[in-house]
């Protein structure tokens, strides 16, 4: 299956034909019975792990782990957007349709799961295949209908702007998933469902921040470097912060870690930086994720499930009429990576991998 060329960040960014040549080294670290120190180095061939230990040097090639892509997209990858079939997702004894599809969530932050029943049971049933559903404050698995249930715009028909969720927790949800059951004209209207509104919308927030820090890169380091309260307190009995302060834009000088964005779940902007400077950051962030090249439109439809990375890709939609029925789950980073690597490498590999300097 071919998808959109686009530009491509590697894991580390620690190799090409360009730039330095680059070492990280690691902390001697004492034993009764031995010391040794660890080099990680590129060159034309990838990554070299050198060992050395008792005044001799060991060369290791790293695990394919190492050297997996990223690609980063924007609107035109809607000609042709990552998908697999639910059945090959779920086929006993075979991991080759899950591989496939945590491989295209990890390199694209997107997949559709096509031809999944039309149950909640059958949705549930897949995003447990992945790894455990997350419980939250909204519970583990959802299933609901615009009723203000919750003290959430989400249980409402209104438009949302691109965000993430879960920004006020320490760790924010690994992967989101959303299928639409069913959608429904109100009573005094024609069933039809292309006049009912409620297009989702997806932005690329590793692109944006590509984007960002490529043309306004002061706005970049700020959001970067200023680290912001965030929290959810729209429920009774529910006053959610993080550990500690984040900023929008976690990242290393190698790759993006992580976006964290929705203004309704904003703290203020602490007074010990220019607070001027922040919101203009802000205001170039926000134009990015806005511009009609970056945004991807769709319609959810029934037995086509939507598995995205939530600390990449930003969602929203547009405002709509009438009954929706979505259900889906949340499921950690951690599980997430853990069913990647299983499932793609031999688990000697991932094991040793897991091993490795990072």
């Amino acid at each position: 299956m071919a998808f959109p060329s686009g530009p491509t960040i590697r894991a580390l960014r620690l190799f090409g034909s360009r730039g330095p040549r680059m070492t990280r080294r690691a902390p001697r670290v004492q034993h009764d019975f031995r010391s040794y120190a660890t080099t990680l180095e590129s060159n034309s061939k990838g990554l070299v792990l050198k060992v050395s230990e008792g005044g001799k040097s060991s060369p290791k090639r790293l695990s394919q782990l190492w050297l997996r892509d990223q690609t980063l997209w924007n609107a035109s990858i809607a000609s042709n957007p990552p998908e697999v079939s639910f059945d090959s997702v779920m086929a006993k004894g075979d991991v080759s349709g899950m591989a496939d599809l945590t491989e295209k969530i990890r390199g694209y932050g997107i997949c559709f799961v096509t031809n999944t029943p039309k149950t909640p049971e059958a949705t549930n049933e897949l995003l447990e295949a992945i790894g455990p559903i997350r419980n939250t404050h909204y519970g583990g698995f959802y299933d609901f209908v615009p009723d203000l249930a919750k003290a959430d715009t989400a249980y409402t028909n209104l438009a949302l702007a691109a965000h993430t969720d879960t920004t006020y927790f320490t760790e924010p949800a690994g992967l989101q998933a959303f299928h639409m059951l069913s959608h429904t004209s109100p009573p005094n209207k024609a069933n039809d469902d292309s006049s009912l509104g409620g297009q989702s919308l997806l932005v690329d927030g590793f692109y944006a921040a590509y984007r960002l820090k490529k043309e306004y890169p002061e706005a970049y380091e700020t959001l970067r470097e200023v680290r912001l309260p965030w929290h959810a307190s729209g429920n009774d009995g529910v006053a959610i912060a993080p550990d500690r302060a984040y900023p929008v834009i976690e990242a290393s000088p190698y790759k993006f870690h992580r976006v964290r964005w929705n203004n309704d779940d904003r703290g203020v902007v602490p007074l010990n930086v220019n607070v001027d400077k922040w919101y203009s950051a802000a205001r170039r962030w926000d134009s990015i994720l806005r511009r009609k090249q970056n945004e991807y439109w769709f319609q959810l439809e029934p037995g086509r499930v939507l598995i995205f990375d939530n600390w990449r890709v930003l969602h929203g939609r547009s405002a709509f009429e009438g009954l929706r029925r979505i259900c889906g789950g949340y499921i950690n980073r951690d599980d997430f990576i853990s069913r990647w690597k299983t499932s793609n490498f031999p688990r000697s590999e991932v094991i040793a991998a897991n091993m490795q300097l990072k």
